[in-house]
């Protein structure tokens, strides 16, 4: 037998992915097989590493589930094979969720495994609906329970009873197909009809719906709002505090599905931004990056770096391209060592100082003439600028007006993805299931605009388009594009606090 790989059984926290704790992330950027539940973040397995195999075992009612033993059987074999393998579950893999069966399996079959705590369900969604289970002035005990006491067998009407004044707070996990059942039995064993209650639908997520009623009428106020699973009930006099500590489900963008319209590693800062505000990011790439089609002037231009006393770069993709040229050359960051370094944006600024190097000139405003205007006091004599083979020529326009040499040099080209994923898009707009097209440079309004054709105007008609600066409202404009918000400040959070402002104000 070869050497053991590892198992770490990881809670991934309930809804928002940034939940998850500091060490469930880096076991899963490092794991080889991540076996990922249902109810974990679909962004999480962003995180994981190129290669890496992503094999979904969630349990879902009604459909078809691997069985439970099956999956064990897969953790025990993956992990003899050598591997490092994640079991990713939603909430935190020892509350209700098999975790002790799992961690028992692997103990007797030898296989190292480790256990990775997440915040769990049922504390991080009432968290996120604004309800403390526990309060020194209305509840010192909580009880977490699920709706059967184990698989096919319900706990009876006289179980029910003794917990309805045993403790203060009830926190009920899959009790929503016995709702009225648990109900009657808890106000039969002596809990008060108008006990406030709750049922929190998809829990700290821009989907999360919360329906409150006294006890007597929740299956009732529940069945109206048709709420469906996943969900958890919560009984006690802490409920009426939501009132005062709701602070997730009552933001400007809650709720708000907001088109980015990048590949997914490109847009992955701005999709964390809008969950930070409480709404879903879309992530569509209406174009896709590829090598340029003749890659000679970028293999020559950083070939003879020591010839450029500046290089300015004007987009994440741009440094990235251009690091990948070095790197295929045997260089790193060294080979910029007599150039003055330039960038737009705080985006692009962040991913030069992924390789090392620290920008000497930061546009003020994120466009090619601030960028231009910032330059013009060095007095730059010889100038590469790595970008996007189409793009906007206002910043080489400039500096070459100053006197300087200027070499434009394409290290990407954008290609349209298929007619098939654009016609999916097509739908969602016209299902009215985007609220916001955010755009946040010129280039991603002309990419959206050229897949969607001449209709384009009438697709975005009734969704929200927001700007993140004038040159791209100016380029939506040109595209017949009615701009709703423009950013005052023009990065992305200026963006989203004027996206605030405009749904708060309507």
């Amino acid at each position: 037998m070869g050497k053991l790989g590892k198992v770490w059984l990881v809670g991934a926290g309930p809804g928002d992915p940034g939940l998850i704790t500091v060490r469930g992330r880096e076991v899963l950027m490092a794991a080889d097989v991540v076996l990922y539940d249902a109810l974990s973040h679909p962004a999480l397995l962003q995180l994981c590493r190129a290669g890496a195999q992503l094999r979904d075992v969630g349990k879902r009612g009604g459909q078809y589930s691997p069985d439970q033993s099956w999956i064990t059987q897969q953790l025990i074999e993956l992990s003899r094979a050598g591997l490092g393998v994640v079991r990713l579950k939603g909430g935190d893999s020892f509350l209700f969720a098999r975790g002790g069966e799992e961690a028992l399996a692997l103990a007797e079959a030898g296989i190292p495994f480790e256990i990775v705590p997440g915040l769990s369900s049922p504390i991080g969604t009432a968290a996120y609906a604004g309800v403390p289970l526990t309060h020194r002035a209305l509840s010192s005990s909580v009880t977490f329970i699920t709706g059967s006491n184990k698989e096919g067998e319900e706990w009876t009407e006289a179980d029910w009873k003794k917990l309805a004044t045993a403790t203060d707070t009830i926190c009920i996990l899959m009790g929503m197909r016995k709702l009225d059942f648990i109900t009657q039995a808890l106000i039969a064993g002596g809990r008060d009809p108008a006990t406030p209650s709750l049922v929190i639908q998809w829990g700290a997520r821009p989907e999360q719906r919360v329906v409150e009623s006294e006890l007597a009428q929740l299956p009732a106020a529940v069945q109206q709002a048709k709420l469906s699973n996943p969900a958890i009930v919560i009984i006690g006099r802490v409920v009426g505090l939501r009132k005062k500590l709701r602070w997730y489900d009552n933001r400007p963008l809650f709720g708000k599905r907001i088109l980015v319209p990048r590949a997914q590693e490109q847009a992955q800062f701005a999709a964390d931004a809008i969950r930070q505000r409480a709404a879903e990011a879309v992530v569509f790439p209406v174009i896709e990056i590829h090598d340029p089609a003749d890659p000679k002037p970028l293999q020559l231009a950083t070939q003879n770096l020591a010839q450029y006393d500046q290089v300015l770069f004007t987009s994440a993709n741009g440094v990235q391209r251009f690091f990948a040229e070095l790197g295929r050359q045997h260089k790193d960051a060294r080979a910029l060592a007599g150039c003055k370094v330039g960038v737009i944006g705080p985006r692009t600024g962040a991913a030069l100082r992924q390789y090392g190097v620290v920008a000497d000139v930061i546009a003020e405003q994120f466009v090619g003439e601030s960028l231009a205007a910032a330059l013009l006091p060095l007095k730059p004599k010889r100038v590469l600028i790595p970008r996007a083979l189409v793009a906007r020529d206002e910043l080489p326009k400039l500096l070459r007006e100053a006197g300087a040499q200027v070499d434009v040099v394409a290290a990407y080209e954008t290609k349209p993805v298929s007619a098939e994923k654009m016609a999916e898009l097509i739908d969602s707009f016209e299902q009215g299931s985007i609220d916001v097209a955010l755009f946040t440079s010129s280039s991603t309004v002309s990419s959206l605009c050229d897949a969607l054709g001449e209709k384009a105007p009438e697709i975005l008609g009734h969704t929200t388009v927001a700007c993140i600066g004038p040159i791209t409202a100016n380029t939506a404009q040109e595209r017949g594009l009615r701009v709703d918000v423009l950013a005052e400040q023009y990065t992305l959070d200026g963006l989203l606090d004027a996206l605030e402002q405009h749904f708060a104000a309507a």
